[in-house]
């Protein structure tokens, strides 16, 4: 019923054929939300120290992410979908294969790198806490948690990139089916492993991060078993399999300004978390966490949404139909919008409820703080919505430059000024970096509308046409 062929997206009724493939992603980024939320809502459960440690180790491991995931993941869907618009099944099996080779090789690098680097890396923000000084606890948490990720980072890598090789085929059931295991694992381990239920020992946080790993572990092994098992033919044969210097650096010129952008946003949130850690300390920082946990919301389905435009938009290129790649980005953008407007009414009337079930561990400033967070981030839901897709545009044309200087803008010009004058200068406190997130996710959506439309008129996608179609 959700099967969406080459000739469907590139020939039939383009909604009809966006929102079929995009439906499973939009179900899978859910799944993601739950993935995120899971461990907040059993950490919360062992102690606000736990969510304010694990909430210290995100930011240092979203950066080693932007630095290993997105060339890799992002350059091969965009690839891959547009050698299957036009035709090129070997070329495209032999893209999936080479960026495979590539998130196995930087994974394996940074992983390593990152383990070591940890804990001194977890010591120098958390001496940035004014409340505690760097406290112990907060620290060996904080570091438990995010060394376990890191080792495990290699699995997490190549699943995204093979969950794109099947999305950029039009096939965005597979990727579904990989995260709905993953979760289902978590969601068995989590507590088993936080707590110590029965035979297991109680590790914690670092239990939470165990559960985790073994997550992407088992829907690492979905998706590959499928793809060597030809139970989906033309993604994948062993003939095709081998390296090709050309493939890897096709695929990185195209996914390498998409890592510099979330480099660029990862470090400035990175610098966010220490602007909170001034401004809010240890319970700033918990709510921080929470806010961004619960944020997934919105941003989590915006980015798998994004995923399926991205293919249409490459596989309409590549078949020289560039009116329909722009139509899909509209439409799909018009949809985002509608969609998250209503999730940030809900979010808006009912913060409290979901900090109480979430996490009922956290109390006095840090819920005050949380509360106050979850009702901010609502009013910029919208934005969020239209800028993931606007940027899809402009990926699918292999503009990912573009995404990469609009992030700059988002966070170097417009959130970190805000949320560091806004803190300290005029005397909010942490309430301004709050507002400085809603602020910018705006000022993005708005931009990056404009200038797609001036590009477009500029004849972008006729050009991105000649590029998909050359010889």
């Amino acid at each position: 019923m959700l099967d969406v062929s080459s000739e469907d997206i590139t020939e039939g009724n383009l909604t009809q054929a966006m929102l079929l493939l995009a439906v499973p992603l939009v179900a899978q980024g859910f799944v993601r939300v739950a993935e995120q939320v899971i461990d907040l809502f059993w950490l919360g459960r062992l102690s606000g120290d736990a969510v304010a440690g694990v909430g210290l180790a995100m930011p240092v491991y979203a950066v080693v992410v932007a630095l290993v995931f997105f060339a890799p993941m992002v350059g091969t869907q965009v690839v891959v979908s547009q050698r299957v618009g036009g035709g090129d099944s070997e070329g495209a099996r032999r893209a999936a294969f080479n960026g495979v080779l590539v998130a196995v090789s930087v994974a394996a690098l940074f992983g390593v790198a990152g383990y070591v680097a940890a804990e001194p890396a977890i010591a120098w923000l958390a001496s940035m806490d004014p409340t505690t000084g760097g406290g112990v606890q907060l620290r060996d948490t904080a570091a438990a948690y995010l060394r376990v990720l890191l080792l495990g980072l290699s699995l997490a890598a190549v699943s995204d990139v093979i969950e794109n090789v099947y999305i950029a085929h039009g096939d965005s059931k597979t990727s579904l089916y990989m995260n709905a295991l993953s979760v289902a694992v978590i969601v068995v381990l989590d507590p088993l492993l936080i707590f110590g239920i029965g035979p297991f020992p109680r590790l914690e946080v670092q239990g939470a991060a165990l559960a985790t790993v073994a997550g992407w572990a088992a829907g690492l092994a979905l998706g590959a078993g499928l793809l060597v098992s030809h139970r989906r033919p033309g993604l994948f044969s062993w003939p095709t399999a081998r390296l090709h210097a050309g493939d890897v650096r096709e695929l990185l010129e195209v996914g390498v300004p998409t890592a510099a952008q979330q480099l660029a946003r990862q470090t400035a949130r990175f610098a966010m978390v220490v602007v909170v850690f001034f401004a809010g300390g240890a319970a700033g920082i918990a709510a921080y966490y929470v806010g961004a946990r619960v944020a997934t919301v919105a941003f989590v389905p915006a980015i798998s949404f994004q995923q399926a435009v991205q293919s249409v938009v490459g596989q309409n290129l590549g078949a020289d139909r560039p009116e329909r790649a722009d139509r899909a980005t509209w439409t799909a953008t018009g949809l985002a919008v509608a969609v998250l407007a209503v999730l940030g009414a809900v979010q808006w009337f009912v913060p409290g409820g979901i900090i109480a079930v979430l996490a009922p561990e956290l109390s006095g400033q840090a819920a005050a703080f949380a509360v106050d967070y979850l009702t901010i981030l609502a009013y910029g839901y919208p934005a969020i919505g239209a800028a993931y897709l606007l940027e899809a545009g402009f990926n699918g044309a292999r503009r990912t430059r573009v995404s990469f200087v609009a992030s700059l803008l988002q966070f170097y010009a417009v959130r970190l000024p805000i949320a560091v004058a806004g803190a300290f200068a005029l005397g909010f406190g942490v309430h301004a970096v709050f507002w400085a997130v809603t602020v910018s996710n705006v000022v993005m959506a708005v931009g990056l509308a404009a200038y797609y439309r001036h590009s477009v008129s500029d004849g972008m996608l006729r050009r991105a046409v000649d590029a998909a179609t050359a010889d």
